[in-house]
């Protein structure tokens, strides 16, 4: 992986690290919301769910744009599954090395 690339991976885990940015991106990836009825499902501030909006936005999660008065939020499909991409790469580089591991237990005398 580039250094960007590894950036790119930094900003989509750390996004993802947080319980209320993963509940508002399943919600925007249901459907298009606005950043205000976002904020009204949660019990924080509007400014709070505006920055995990942000955090969401920054790492490609989501993607924002303006109607009228509205911040309309919806979600990038693409990102997600990139997201899972990555963690299928991980996990196929651990199944390699535990079928290593078990190639040397059936071995070993």
């Amino acid at each position: 992986m580039t250094e960007d690339d590894e950036d790119r991976a930094d900003a989509l885990f750390h996004a993802l690290s947080d319980r209320t940015r993963r509940d508002i991106l399943r919600r925007v990836l249901a459907g298009e919301h606005s950043v205000s009825a976002l904020a009204e499902k949660y019990d924080m501030s509007f400014a709070a769910v505006q920055k995990h909006v942000a955090v969401l936005e920054k790492a490609g999660l989501l993607t924002k744009r303006r109607d009228g008065r509205q911040q309309l939020a919806s979600g990038d499909v693409k990102a997600v599954r990139s997201v899972a991409s990555m963690l299928a790469d991980i996990e196929q580089i651990w199944r390699g090395r535990i079928s290593r591991i078990d190639d040397l237990l059936a071995t070993d005398p």
